[in-house]
């Protein structure tokens, strides 16, 4: 007997501003805050949604969820079904990358525009090795010696020194968040490859990656450019994997300027 299908999350988010409507997407293992500094600015534009993802931050995962981008595309979607939210600007990062590509290739009438910041348009060997030393370590090490691993691996050092009480934050997440959602979905993207597809894509497309990115290498940054038509790259010197919480300002920049570009273009430009 077939398993009865898993009913969409109802997904905790941040709601504010007025304007054309832009979704925030988190990575794997984070929630809505990482968006934080970078929302506050959009929202004096734009009306900016940013959810906690199911099973991430204040949104449960329905029993069977098994943490797949279909169930979290359709999760998103139904979010801005119950908002009356036509279509939107989708902005992902990292894990929300894939995410948001997904919806744009499946869901153009939805898009308005795409960005993807520290994303790719497959999961490679190097992100998936990553991400499982991530999870044997906390299994095999403890708290402290993953706290230290996400350090490592997801900050640019010299931001780190700069920043000292990242060192408490991320310690203290490890040891209260539950990376249950976060295994599962990462293990979910095991095959994810749109390389074949990406080319498709019609809607505006900002590509933003940072050289240092110990997670996904910013070469996928050029994969991407080349791929989709009309696409446009920033790439951040001296920066790592999180750019939203590192470049905040200039990420916000970028991305107020590629939405005042998509929303200023004519729609029978963008099909």
């Amino acid at each position: 007997m077939a398993s009865a299908p898993v009913l969409p999350a109802q997904l905790s988010c941040r709601d504010d501003g007025q304007g054309p409507p832009v979704v925030l997407l988190h990575g794997i293992g984070g929630d809505r805050l990482v968006w934080n500094a970078v929302a506050t600015r959009l929202a004096a534009e734009f009306r900016v949604i940013a959810p906690d993802l199911r099973g991430h931050g204040q949104s449960r995962a329905p029993p069977g969820s098994q943490f797949t981008l279909t169930e979290m595309a359709a999760d998103v979607l139904h979010l801005l079904d119950e908002k009356k939210v036509d279509s939107a600007h989708w902005v992902g990062f990292s894990g929300g990358a894939f995410l948001a590509l997904r919806l744009t290739l499946d869901h153009p009438e939805r898009t308005r525009s795409l960005a993807l910041v520290s994303g790719a348009a497959y999961l490679d060997a190097h992100s998936r090795s990553v991400m499982e030393r991530w999870w044997s370590t906390s299994t095999e090490e403890g708290p402290d010696a993953f706290a230290l691993r996400l350090l490592k691996d997801v900050y640019y050092p010299d931001w780190v020194e700069a920043h000292l009480d990242i060192v408490d934050l991320v310690n203290e997440e490890v040891r209260t968040r539950d990376y249950t959602a976060a295994v599962a979905w990462g293990r979910s993207l095991q095959s994810f490859d749109e390389r074949n597809s990406i080319t498709a894509i019609r809607k505006p497309t900002l590509l933003v990656q940072a050289m240092d990115d110990q997670v996904t290498d910013a070469s996928h940054g050029r994969i991407l450019r080349q791929s989709i038509p009309g696409s446009v790259i920033r790439i951040f010197a001296e920066t790592g994997h999180m750019i939203p919480v590192e470049r905040p300002d200039e990420l916000a920049e970028a991305l107020l300027e590629h939405l005042r570009r998509a929303e200023a273009r004519p729609p029978t430009a963008a099909p």
